[in-house]
């Protein structure tokens, strides 16, 4: 299996930026599609985005609305995700799960979690 590690979450003001980062041990981290979901207080997890085990392919959901970034270094076994233009509304734990399938939208489509970090946007 692997093991998830995500780093990077923070408090910051409204229009500010995070780069959040998911170090993966365990097992070859290229064999994996990654997503980044996020899960507010009193509400499900939610899917943010997914990219591909080469990272050739991304899929964003709707409402990141090209704030957020996606993207891999499978030489250094890590996912990241860049966030633009950040709101109050983006105020979550943030997830990073490993798939041995392929980049899906659902959580049930990813077999390992991180244990999340927190982001937190002032208004």
């Amino acid at each position: 299996q692997v093991q998830l590690v995500e780093s990077g979450g923070g408090l910051v003001q409204a229009g500010g930026s995070l780069r959040l980062s998911c170090a993966a041990s365990g097992r070859t981290f290229s064999n994996y599609a990654m997503g980044w979901f996020r899960q507010a207080p009193g509400k499900e997890r939610e899917f943010v985005v997914a990219i591909s085990q080469n990272g050739g392919s991304r899929y964003y959901a709707d409402w990141v609305k090209g704030r957020f970034t996606i993207s891999r270094d499978n030489a250094k076994n890590t996912v990241y995700l860049q966030m633009n233009s950040l709101k109050p509304e983006d105020t979550a734990v943030y997830y990073c799960a490993a798939s041995v399938t392929y980049y899906s939208t659902s959580r049930f489509g990813y077999a390992y979690w991180g244990q999340g970090t927190q982001v937190t946007v002032s208004s």
